[in-house]
């Protein structure tokens, strides 16, 4: 059986915020704003989602291992490096 890549991530989230977003990567902590607010869970499910969409990965690939009820939190990643990971988010970034 073949191991799966798995990639360990911090990134800091706004909720609340006019649309979902990558705003930046710096020291290695990628900031992003959520749409959803922080009730409920809610944010987190909308980063989860939002983020498989621009990893173009199942949600189910994707889990917050620390920080539930934080800004900050530790999200696991799995079947894709973190080149491949930090390529996309600085695509977002360049975008307008």
């Amino acid at each position: 059986m073949v191991r799966e890549e798995q990639t360990i991530i911090t990134v800091a989230v706004q909720p609340n915020a006019s649309r979902n977003q990558v705003t930046g990567i710096e020291d290695g902590i990628c900031h992003l704003r959520i749409a959803a607010p922080p009730v409920k869970g809610k944010t987190n499910r909308e980063l989860i989602n939002f983020l498989s969409g621009i990893l173009g990965i199942s949600p189910s690939r994707l889990n917050i291992v620390k920080g539930m009820t934080s800004r900050r939190k530790t999200i696991s990643i799995r079947g894709l490096t973190e080149s491949q990971i930090i390529e996309q988010f600085e695509k977002l970034c360049q975008q307008p």
